[in-house]
């Protein structure tokens, strides 16, 4: 074989020659092909998802707005009730506790010892009765003493008498003697000589006369050695037992001897939110109340009020007297008031139709054209589920309930007539829940 075929051969089945520098190859064309083709279907992608929510934006905006524009033209509910007088007479109730006509404690008026003791809880005692009774040694002592004293001081009474007997007759035998028997010096020398003696009687009288007291003060202080009842009543504590000892006064530091209570007439206090103590005055019938008695009740008035607000509590101070004569209420109870109220004409509306704005309640009255009209009102009572308008409102308007802050003056509505809501913010009776058991 010649040479240069040899030299062919081993050139077209050598090494391909490289591609010049520059130059990419197939494989990399498709590849970027694909990216592009990639990035549009993406981009194309991308604006129709936006394209279709943007529509449906638009849909939702066009229907919301179509909507309102509907509900705009709609007339709102409102429950209304019409406007009446408030009963004549109505029975509202609160807590109330419950305390004696009397109640005393008793405390030691001597320094001693308790001898004895003759009453316990729960027995009945009546005015001057003895309780207990106290030994006093230092008490006796200072007694006997004294009485020694007022002895000793009326003895030199007896002898300062004597003495200005004496002093007297001398001077009276010295006086009508006749001129030169006796001097002028003499003379004025028994006067005074009587003059003294009876000065000193005196001293001495008056010496008794204080002697006399100490004693009068130590009898008077002795009597305390026997601790008696003050009034009639029910003896509701006892703190002494025999052998105890006991100091007069009635410190912190010193313990008493019983409590005594007179409940055949009771006492109970209320305190009446400030809401509605208008009309609460003397005279004012009342019912009492107990869960201990449920089938029982107890007459009552308002006897006197505090006449202030507590300004802690804002509340009146009442008190309600009741008779117990069986006394089956207890001091310390905790019983129901019922008072039995007035009203003087006033209007009645409920309390869900109030408004409080800055300038003061307001109502809103539906006119009979069916348009909201605010007033401002007066409260005269306010009984918690109702409240007794003194101005502002007319009989026999319609006032809305729970009225949206949305609805303005002068809109329109359309007014459904409701019966008025039950009372349940407050505890009270009706009159027929307090009528007295026969």
């Amino acid at each position: 074989m010649p040479p240069h075929d040899s030299q062919e051969t081993y050139s077209v089945a050598g090494p391909a020659p490289a591609e010049p520098a520059g130059h990419p190859s197939v494989p990399h064309k498709k590849m970027g092909i694909k990216l592009m083709v990639s990035a549009l279907v993406l981009s194309v992608g991308l604006a129709v998802g936006f394209f279709i929510v943007e529509r449906h934006k638009a849909g939702e905006t066009a229907a919301l707005d179509s909507q309102s524009d509907s509900q705009a033209g709609e007339v709102p509910d409102v429950d209304v009730v019409t406007v009446n007088y408030a009963p004549a007479t109505e029975s509202i109730g609160y807590p109330g506790d419950t305390r004696g006509w009397y109640e005393s404690t008793i405390y030691a008026r001597v320094n001693g010892y308790v001898s004895k003791w003759l009453v316990d809880i729960g027995d009945r005692v009546h005015k001057g009765e003895v309780l207990a009774t106290i030994d006093t040694p230092d008490l006796d002592a200072q007694l006997q003493a004294a009485q020694h004293q007022l002895v000793v001081s009326q003895s030199q009474v007896e002898v300062a008498k004597a003495q200005a007997d004496f002093a007297k007759s001398t001077y009276d035998r010295w006086r009508d003697s006749p001129r030169g028997v006796v001097s002028e010096q003499e003379r004025e020398e028994k006067k005074a000589e009587y003059t003294s003696s009876v000065a000193q009687m005196r001293a001495a009288q008056a010496k008794v006369s204080a002697d006399q007291a100490d004693v009068d003060s130590l009898n008077a202080i002795a009597g305390y050695k026997q601790v008696t009842a003050p009034f009639d009543g029910l003896i509701t504590s006892r703190h002494v037992d025999i052998g105890d000892l006991v100091t007069s006064g009635s410190t912190t530091s010193t313990s008493s001897l019983y409590t005594v209570a007179q409940i055949n007439e009771i006492r109970v206090f209320v305190d009446i939110p400030q809401r509605a103590t208008a009309g609460m005055e003397d005279g004012v019938p009342a019912v009492v109340t107990a869960d201990e008695f449920p089938n029982r009740n107890f007459d009552g008035k308002i006897t006197r009020t505090s006449h202030a607000i507590d300004p802690a509590t804002r509340t009146l101070h009442v008190e309600v007297d009741v008779e117990n004569p069986d006394l089956v209420l207890m001091p310390g109870m905790y019983v129901q008031v019922h008072f039995r109220m007035t009203h003087k004409g006033l209007l009645r509306v409920p309390a869900s139709a109030l408004m409080f704005r800055a300038g003061g309640p307001q109502v809103a009255v539906v006119t009979d054209d069916g348009k909201i009209d605010f007033r401002d009102v007066n409260i005269a009572i306010d009984s918690g589920d109702f409240v007794e308008i003194g101005s502002g409102v007319s009989p026999s308007e319609k006032v809305a309930l729970n009225l949206s802050n949305q609805i303005a003056q002068g809109d329109k509505v359309t007014a459904t007539e409701i019966d008025s809501p039950a009372k349940t913010s407050e505890p009270r009776a009706t009159v027929s829940d307090v009528t007295p058991q026969p």
